[in-house]
């Protein structure tokens, strides 16, 4: 699949207001569609990229293989190969295990070997969850075993994401040949870490992901607040932070999306002061409870697991973002020309509020209708 799109040239001269650019949509009944238009909405911006990073999470990809854990791997050598398998063989039992499929593009210069595992862990200890065990999988390889890499850990999931524009980075992993019923996507442009291939989005935690635009200037906080519940943050980029908080409040605390949205996005002290008593006892106890987690700084994000997908904007929305809906469709995106391009009439369009999570729920992971939270603004 070929997008016909001028090549930016980024010069001296170059600049993009806001940028980067993030995209999602989702069925929310669960109803599988061609990852092609989720490259689609992407190839319509590219200006907000540089070339230095793109990636796609998709969700429903592997129906057959939908109880096992898919680990998408990213190695320098064969040799980190041999080592991290060793690892991974003494901890799971691997029922298939082959390379990620890719295709020549001429934009896109392969440095790593690209595979993937599925897997079915042999013993879980007394002292810790299946998913915890997991976890700690991904943070002993990503910090211990040099030279690899996981890109992504679910089940019925995966990432797929490089150094290149969306569309190329598309056009090398396959997009086009993959059907899932939740996509999301980033296209880079970086402004103080490196463009390498694990520093593109989207990052991801079991089956969490997260897309980002913006930059977390809270990231030391944050950090240190998530090495207290034994995550490591080795990835160099400030997005990793988020995915690790999103698996830490959804996941192991239990916490709603919309609750785990004030925390990462809490309102302002003058704002708390001026609620209800009951409201503003509340948010006064996850912001002294929570302070570390605060995400400080620009951004816009969206994150998905397989039941749901959220996007959110900082508390005073210095980053742009777009919501819509259609049918059983609910988009998200940077710019509202990004929905519209693959879906030009939808029934609703709003820009969130800052701070108000826009929050899509699978049909089939509630005995209610589908949710789709937040407020037009």
């Amino acid at each position: 699949m070929s997008y016909d799109l001028p090549r930016l040239i980024p010069d001296k001269d170059f600049k993009v207001p806001s940028a980067c650019g993030v995209s999602g949509i989702m069925n929310t009944s669960g109803k599988r569609f061609s990852g092609n238009m989720i490259v689609e909405s992407m190839a319509l911006m590219r200006e907000r990229g540089n070339g230095l990073g793109a990636g796609y999470a998709a969700y429903g990809i592997y129906p057959e293989l939908k109880d096992l854990y898919c680990f998408h791997m990213l190695y320098d050598s064969d040799l980190d190969k041999k080592n991290a398998e060793e690892y991974i063989k003494d901890h799971y039992e691997i029922i298939e295990s082959e390379p990620i499929p890719t295709r020549k593009n001429p934009h896109i210069k392969e440095v790593h070997i690209l595979w993937r595992y599925f897997l079915k862990p042999k013993f879980i200890p007394e002292d810790m969850s299946e998913e915890d065990f997991v976890v700690s999988t991904v943070m002993f390889i990503n910090e211990k075993i040099n030279g690899a890499f996981v890109m992504s850990s679910g089940k019925n999931m995966g990432v797929f994401k490089g150094v290149g524009f969306p569309e190329d980075i598309a056009d090398f992993y396959r997009i086009d040949e993959y059907k899932g019923y939740i996509w999301t996507a980033h296209n880079r442009f970086p402004t103080n870490t490196v463009g390498w291939w694990g520093g593109a989005h989207p990052f991801g935690i079991l089956d969490w992901t997260v897309v980002h635009n913006g930059e977390i200037s809270s990231y030391g906080i944050n950090r240190r607040f998530l090495e207290a519940y034994g995550y490591k943050c080795t990835l160099m980029t400030d997005t990793e932070v988020v995915a690790y908080l999103v698996d830490l409040f959804m996941r192991r605390f239990g916490y709603s999306p919309q609750l785990t949205a004030k925390i990462l996005a809490a309102p302002l002290w003058k704002d708390i002061d001026l609620m209800p008593e009951e409201e503003r006892k509340l948010y006064t106890a996850l912001r002294m409870n929570y302070g570390g987690a605060l995400l400080n700084g620009p951004f816009a994000i969206i994150v998905a697991n397989n039941n749901m997908m959220m996007g959110l904007n900082d508390r005073i929305k210095l980053r742009p973002l777009v919501a819509a809906t259609k049918d059983d469709f609910l988009y998200i995106a940077s710019e509202e020309s990004a929905i519209r391009v693959v879906c030009p009439e939808p029934d609703e369009v709003w820009a969130p509020k800052a701070g108000d999570p826009v929050v899509g729920v699978l049909k089939s992971a509630r005995k209610t209708q589908v949710v789709l939270e937040g407020e037009n603004g």
